[in-house]
Formats: C-alpha cells, sequence, structure tokens
C-alpha cells in the first residue's frame, strides 16, 4: 500500500512508516531519547528530502515522547524541576536553531550541514558513551568501588538550586546551557536531542540514570513541539501525512520500550545506545564517501 506525500513529493508504503515510528516510538521508551537521530536518517534513506525529514520529524517525536513520559509519571522517575529548567534553555535554543535552519536553507546548504552535523556529533557523542558505558560493566562485574565524583570548575557556577528528586545542589546555568545547545540541534537535525541531553544528564548534570530518562522525555516534548511549529511557519518542511502514519506507529512503540526498560540496567541501556549511535553515524558517514548512483539530477532552480 504506497501513500502520496505532498510535501516529500514521494510515495512511500505505508506498513513501511509505520514500522519505522514503531522502533522509534520503542527507542524512545526505552532509552529516553525522542528517537530522531535515528528517524531523520531513515526517513532520508528511503527517500524522504532532508530538510522535510527534519520538519516532520520532530513532529513526531513528541507524539513518542508524550507516551513514554506518562509511563514514567507513574514510576515516580521524572524530576520536573529539572526538566522546566532544560525546557527553558531548549525554547531559546530552538528558535535560534530554526533561524539557522531557514538561513541554510536560502543558501542552499541545508542538505549538507545536516549530514555533516550528524557524523560530528553522533560519532564524538557515540564513541565516548562506549568507552565510558563498557568501563562502568567491567567495573561491576569486578564488584569495582565506583569512583567518586570530583568537584570541577563548573560546580562553582552561581544560581545554584536544589533539585530533590536528582539529589542534587547545582548552578541553574548547566541545565539552561545543556538546554539551550540541544534546543539549536533539535532544530537542525530533526532530533529530540536525547542523544545528546541523555549522556549531559548523566555525566555533565550528574543526575542519576534512573530520573534520567523521564527527565529527558518530559523537556524533549515542548521542544520539539516549538520546533514543530516553527519549522511549519518559516520552511513548510512538515508532511502532515507522514507525520500521522509515523505518529501512530510511535505511541504504540514507545509503552513496549517504556516496559522493556524496566528489565535493563544503566549500563547495558547506555551500551545499546552508543552501539546504535555508533552504527548510524558509519552509515550516513558512508553516504557521504561513497560515489551516488546518479551524477546527475535534472530539476528546476528555486
Amino acid at each position: 500500500m504506497q501513500v502520496y506525500l505532498p510535501i516529500g513529493e514521494i510515495s512511500v508504503n505505508i506498513f513501511v512508516l509505520l514500522g519505522i515510528g514503531g522502533g522509534i516510538g520503542f527507542l524512545s521508551g526505552l532509552f529516553g531519547v525522542g528517537g530522531g537521530f535515528l528517524l531523520t536518517p531513515l526517513l532520508i534513506f528511503i527517500g524522504i528530502p532532508p530538510a522535510v525529514a527534519v520538519g516532520t520529524g520532530a513532529n513526531q517525536i513528541v507524539a513518542s515522547s508524550i507516551s513514554g513520559v506518562l509511563a514514567h509519571f507513574k514510576r515516580g522517575t521524572v524530576d520536573v524541576k529539572m526538566g522546566v529548567m532544560l525546557l527553558i534553555g531548549g525554547i531559546l535554543g530552538s528558535g535560534v536553531g530554526v533561524w539557522l535552519f531557514t538561513l541554510l536553507r536560502a543558501q542552499g546548504q541545508v542538505d549538507l550541514v545536516i549530514k555533516l552535523t550528524y557524523v560530528f556529533f553522533l560519532g564524538a557523542i557515540g564513541l565516548l558513551m562506549f568507552i565510558e558505558s563498557v568501563g562502568a560493566l567491567v567495573r561491576t562485574k569486578r564488584r569495582a568501588t565506583p569512583k567518586r565524583r570530583t568537584h570541577n570548575a563548573l560546580t562553582g557556577l552561581p544560581f545554584k538550586m536544589r533539585f530533590r528528586r536528582s539529589l542534587l545542589y547545582i548552578s541553574a546555568l548547566l541545565p539552561l546551557g545543556v538546554g539551550f545547545v540541544v534546543g539549536i540541534l533539535t532544530a537542525i537535525m530533526g532530533v529530540g536531542g536525547g542523544f545528546i541531553m541523555v549522556p549531559a544528564m548523566i555525566y555533565l548534570l550528574g543526575m542519576p540514570t534512573a530520573v534520567v530518562v523521564g527527565t529527558s522525555l518530559f523537556q524533549i516534548i515542548f521542544v520539539t513541539t516549538n520546533v514543530t511549529v516553527l519549522q511549519a511557519i518559516n520552511n513548510f518542511a512538515v508532511d502532515i501525512p507522514l507525520a500521522l502514519l509515523l505518529l501512530v506507529g510511535g505511541v504504540i512503540g514507545a509503552q513496549f520500550g517504556s516496559r522493556a526498560s524496566t528489565k535493563m540496567n544503566g549500563e547495558q541501556l547506555r551500551v545499546l545506545l552508543a552501539l546504535m549511535v555508533l552504527g548510524v553515524c558509519f552509515k550516513i558517514a558512508l553516504e557521504l564517501t561513497l560515489p551516488p548512483a546518479d551524477i546527475y539530477v535534472l530539476g528546476t532552480m528555486k
């Protein structure tokens, strides 16, 4: 069964889109990520234009994140206060990101920038997460005592706040800054930012892994909603039929993912997430380096 996507200007099998949406929703509930780091490349791989994949991908992330965060709210694993601070920074950053996206699209460079940004961030973060997570697993098997967290320059920042759910007393500037950076990437890459947000919350903010997943999803909901609206208004890059099909699959998949997350420990989840991030990075890098099947494409100048 084929469905024509008016904004993407391509026909795609309905069940392929439902399957992609379901898989992304499952990852959302399992890892606490919006899944956009995988969704946007998958849409590009099946022929969706990168700009449309970014704009529409942010819309689907909203649905899967809502479904996942409801399950985490029931278990009490959402730090709302921390989520609000991340959200404020994310809203500001997403506004800046959409402005940059519009500027790059006007210059005709947005497709290349999207792919290069994916390769850089996915490669760096995936590698760091994999090394740290494997080390944590080894220490767990040896029953070694984990190293105590040391103080650094970030702990001395002003405007400190107490986040009781996360058992933290840190500067509010830290979550605001993390949210701002993730907001920019959400707009440019069409991601929820969870693949950056989750490591930052664990390693930079020092949050417990059990609270990170639900809090990340809470923040992702509002930032991606803001990005979707801005992308639709400024760039007309949101394909409604595509978004609806991905949404249906995402809501269902997120429920299964949130249940599966309770059966795995934090180190195992981080290793799996790191391997997925590195896999997507390798695929995109391969697409950029291999010569295209069609060297010349006929089209009209816009």
